[in-house]
């Protein structure tokens, strides 16, 4: 599903990746994990293809990302990546249901199919009581979980979290590490998660720690 080769990233004179080789099975929920400065927000950023590595290849769902102008590469990013970050990034002046669709509508779908799509998202994800409520009637966690349904609604290939509990209290942090596994049981979705919270990384299939630039496990 995902694979690097040899990623180097460098900033002027700062090597951070210094020949990252990474391998990501369809349907894995895998973390990545490292202090801070390792290089593990640089290696999401460039597997999510916000960036481009200073050398090597990343291939995703067998289609060879660096090969891309930035044209091909938008629209691949809006059909195969999704995304969740930290801080939400909900629009605030669009309700639930109007921020989920929005991938949907860049990609050209109907207005109707895309809130099809998102409706049901957003009752899986136990907020179908909330579709016309604006973020700033929202919780933290709901939050999180409407950027969740933004995130899935085009059906990626792969999802993308940095530190998507970073915000949240205990309890939000608890429903949203179950949530990722219930969507992986049910749709099948691969997660690739940067996090400082080792109980969400202990809970992945498998833990990737970056260390000094390199894959140290």
């Amino acid at each position: 599903m995902v694979t690097c080769t040899d990623i180097r990233k460098s900033y002027g004179n700062l090597e951070v990746l210094k020949g990252v080789d990474l391998s990501i099975d369809a349907g894995e929920v895998v973390s990545i994990v490292g202090a801070s400065g390792a290089g593990k927000t640089t290696l999401l950023q460039l597997l999510g293809t916000l960036d481009k590595p200073s050398s090597g290849q990343i291939s995703i769902d067998g289609s060879d990302v660096l090969a891309m102008n930035e044209k091909q590469l938008s629209q691949f990013r809006n059909t195969k990546i999704g995304f969740v970050f930290q801080f939400h990034q909900l629009l605030p002046e669009f309700t639930a249901l109007e921020n989920a669709i929005l991938p949907s509508l860049i990609r050209g779908d109907s207005r109707k199919k895309a809130e099809k799509k998102a409706k049901e998202l957003l009752s899986f994800l136990s907020l179908n009581h909330r579709l016309e409520h604006k973020p700033a009637e929202l919780s933290g966690g709901e939050k999180q979980r409407v950027a969740v349904a933004r995130a899935l609604v085009n059906e990626p290939a792969v999802v993308f979290a940095d530190e998507p509990s970073g915000n949240l209290d205990s309890h939000n942090q608890e429903e949203l590490q179950k949530l990722f596994f219930d969507l992986r049981s049910e749709f099948n979705h691969t997660f690739v998660v940067v996090t400082h919270d080792y109980h969400l990384a202990e809970m992945c299939d498998r833990v990737i720690e970056i260390k000094d630039g390199l894959i140290s496990n």
